[in-house]
């Protein structure tokens, strides 16, 4: 591969939610049968300071643009003058032929990059991203804006996925008896 070569970097840059890929395994239950499968999860950052939202893949594996250059400590109260984020992840499954926002799960972590430091639990995350590859929906922690935002760019990244989700997004995420 030629890291210099433009198409690749275009190709490393993209922004979009991962789909589904084939099975790996071909289904014959053989080597890699048993490994979680990452094909459909996408780590959404949700910056309520800013009142935006982001797809930042570098997340599955914590070097996402929020992440870099910042030492975490387990413990909130080290970082007073973090800003918050949420890094929500978002699984995709098929129900009748068509994609839906089957789990989404919200993890708080803080960052002060001046200080270079933040707040996340590492557990809380791992744990949260396997929840939303179950299907799962957690996010009452998450505060009204916030949630709102994430609401909006699910919406915006592709309204049939969104009209296609069950009834207990809508009402977590906007606390609506009908979305």
């Amino acid at each position: 591969m030629d890291l210099l070569n433009d198409d690749n970097l275009k190709k490393k840059k993209s922004s979009g939610f991962n789909i589904l890929s084939g099975d790996s395994t071909s289904g014959h239950g053989g080597y890699g049968a048993g490994v979680l499968n990452l094909d459909n999860v996408s780590p959404v950052f949700v910056d309520p300071a800013e009142g935006e939202a982001f797809v930042d893949m570098g997340a599955l594996h914590a070097r996402s643009a929020v992440e870099k250059r910042i030492k975490f400590l387990p413990n909130k109260e080290e970082v007073p003058n973090g800003k918050l984020y949420w890094l929500v992840w978002v699984a995709i499954q098929y129900k009748e032929g068509k994609p839906y926002y089957a789990g989404v799960t919200g993890c708080e972590m803080t960052v002060d990059k001046e200080i270079r430091r933040g707040y996340k639990s590492l557990p809380e995350h791992v744990n949260k991203m396997d929840k939303a590859l179950k299907g799962k929906i957690m996010v009452e922690h998450m505060d009204q804006k916030s949630k709102t935002i994430l609401a909006d760019f699910l919406k915006k990244h592709s309204e049939q996925m969104w009209l296609h989700s069950e009834k207990e997004l809508h009402e977590a995420l906007m606390g609506e008896e009908s979305a």
